[in-house]
């Protein structure tokens, strides 16, 4: 039976992302603690695979538009199948660095690839595929911490294995990512001709000054950002939050669980409705629900007006990312769809990673309620930012 192209990749995108998150939730802090590390080390650990996100995304778009998607799946898949064994191997912090070094790359290279193959593979559906490729991504990521979370309790009796345990479901799910991606149709490569055709400096670039001077795609990226990095902030700071207010563990689970199921199931209807009522619009109407929810947050101490801020903010990220994605694809010349990814991704991830460590330097000097108040006016004014430069008008240049 033959399977579609786009169904193949979700599934990569679920096993992998599934894979990429139950090594490291909650595992990875566990892991670094049987290493003797302490909570400076257990930061720094978790650190390093965002560090390389930041990195990689942008030049793994790149390649792709040079050297074809396919490919750089593939790579990709590689490293998703061959990291989780090293972790078997690993006895000390630096070890483990290393692996998580080795296996960040796998997601920073997926991720910003996959859109790119999603958005060459539609043009007037763009928004709503996009959006179901990112509910497969999140399913995975859902129910990941869950697995690890029932392994290591399952073998509480002995931590040592229960580590192995969990790498070695990782590596499994690692190998079935590699053997989906294989199975991924290359499509066609828009820029170059003749693959055995070197790859000089000058032509990477080339790339690089064509993607990073395009004002809209870099305004829409930074829109992108801030929304993450608001969500770092509540991800980081909610807890502390809620137990100040005399929440309990159950329900902070409740709070973040309700969240992302919110973004998963409407991120296609999301995306659709973009794609028939425009980009633009939605964008600047996410980003001011999501920092109303923010503004509103230290409000509100309730379970039920907690949790419904908790669903409306996911619906707010669920509103703006689902339309910034497709928009940069809409934005972008065909030859570059892994670029113009590439650095959404790049951006993307040092908004998420300065979230926490910015609201962190807030939170401490002031209060976590300030904190949140901050990264409010941090959407606000970039959604203001984003209507003031860019207007209202929906613009398609890869036509």
């Amino acid at each position: 039976m033959r399977i579609s192209p786009f169904i193949l990749l979700c599934a990569t995108g679920f096993f992998g992302i599934f894979s990429s998150t139950i090594s490291k939730s909650p595992v990875l802090p566990l892991f670094t603690a049987h290493l003797g590390g302490g909570h400076f080390d257990i930061g720094l650990v978790a650190s390093v695979s965002a560090f390389v996100g930041i990195v990689a995304s942008l030049p793994a778009g790149i390649f792709s538009d040079i050297i074809g998607r396919k490919k750089m799946l593939i790579v990709s898949a590689l490293i998703f199948s061959t990291a989780p064994f090293l972790y078997l191997f690993v006895t000390t912090i630096w070890q483990l660095m290393l692996v998580r070094f080795y296996h960040g790359f796998a997601t920073a290279i997926f991720v910003p690839i996959a859109m790119a193959y999603v958005s060459e593979l539609f043009d007037k559906a763009r928004g709503e595929k996009l959006g179901w490729f990112s509910t497969s991504t999140l399913i995975g990521r859902f129910i990941a911490p869950t697995v690890g979370g029932v392994i290591i309790s399952l073998l509480v009796f002995s931590p040592p294995l229960s580590l192995k345990a969990v790498y070695i479901v990782c590596a499994i799910a690692g190998i079935i990512t590699f053997v989906l991606a294989w199975r991924i149709p290359n499509p066609v490569t828009p820029h170059k001709k003749n693959p055995q055709d070197k790859i000089d400096g000058e032509e990477i670039w080339k790339f690089f000054k064509k993607v990073i001077s395009h004002k809209p795609i870099l305004i829409t990226s930074l829109i992108e950002a801030c929304m993450l990095f608001s969500y770092g902030t509540f991800e980081t700071f909610l807890p502390l939050f809620l137990v100040e207010k005399g929440h309990s563990a159950y329900e902070i689970g409740i709070f973040f669980s309700a969240q992302i199921i919110t973004l998963a199931m409407t991120k296609p209807f999301m995306g659709k409705f973009s794609d028939k009522h425009g980009r633009k619009p939605q964008i600047i109407a996410g980003t001011f629900l999501g920092a109303v929810c923010l503004g509103a947050l230290p409000l509100c101490e309730g379970f039920l007006f907690l949790l419904i801020i908790s669903i409306l903010f996911g619906l707010s990220l669920s509103i703006v990312t689902s339309a910034t994605s497709a928009y940069i694809a809409d934005l972008s010349k065909k030859e570059l769809y892994g670029s113009s990814m590439g650095l959404l991704g790049t951006i993307m991830d040092m908004g998420h990673t300065t979230g926490p460590l910015i609201s962190g330097i807030v939170a401490h000097q002031l209060s976590v309620e300030i904190s949140f108040l901050a990264a409010s006016a941090v959407v606000a004014f970039t959604g203001i930012f984003f209507m003031i430069l860019l207007g209202m008008k929906e613009e398609r240049i890869n036509k």
